[in-house]
């Protein structure tokens, strides 16, 4: 192999549990000091099919999914109660990789958003309160008033989850490993789920 030609991926060095497989990718661009590598483009669209896309940051991966926390009163949370389907996609630059996911959007349970939420430093669990996401304002200052008098009304006692606030999982049937190549002909590993609720792996042309 040519000097500073990347390794071609190959799907015998894939897990053939691409939840796995991902949490490996993920572990390798943290320790390659990527900078924030749980960051990922959430795509949602709403019943006309409309598409919109944001940065969130990754929450919690496990056999389950890819989970995340907003306002379900946002833009994304209005589009994910019309329409319950997402795309998500990590780029580490640094590490010529990216990954994409495809799958159906859940709310999580009330005590797992309650879990995630008390754990959140004070400030951030009194913005939640304070901020109709993705809703118009007049200026900064509406916002920061409204922050200041949530701030009076919990002062000296717990700041409770909003019922408006909490966590979604995306539950993959689709997730593409993607490895730049020289002359760009990139390496790219698709994961789908057949009838079966199988795994099977299929090579993509770049």
């Amino acid at each position: 192999m040519k000097s500073g030609q990347k390794a071609p991926l190959r799907r015998s060095d894939m897990n053939p549990d691409p939840m796995v497989e991902f949490s490996v990718w993920l572990q390798e661009a943290e320790r390659a000091g990527v900078a924030l590598p749980i960051a990922m483009t959430l795509a949602t669209a709403n019943r006309s099919a409309r598409p919109a896309a944001r940065t969130v940051l990754l929450r919690g991966v496990d056999e389950r999914g890819f989970v995340f926390f907003s306002n379900y009163e946002s833009r994304k949370g209005r589009e994910l109660a019309e329409n319950p389907y997402a795309a998500l996609t990590f780029h580490w630059l640094p590490l010529s990789r990216q990954v994409r996911v495809e799958g159906r959007v859940e709310k999580l349970e009330a005590n797992e958003s309650d879990a995630y939420f008390d754990n959140r430093p004070r400030g951030r669990r009194i913005g939640a309160h304070a901020s109709a996401q993705s809703r118009v304002i007049k200026d900064r200052y509406f916002l920061e008033q409204r922050f200041a008098d949530a701030v009076r009304e919990f002062e000296g006692q717990a700041v409770p989850r909003p019922a408006h606030w909490g966590g979604y999982r995306v539950v993959p049937d689709l997730l593409e490993f993607w490895r730049e190549g020289e002359h760009r002909l990139h390496d790219r590993l698709r994961y789908r789920r057949d009838n079966a609720a199988n795994w099977v792996l299929e090579r993509l042309a770049p």
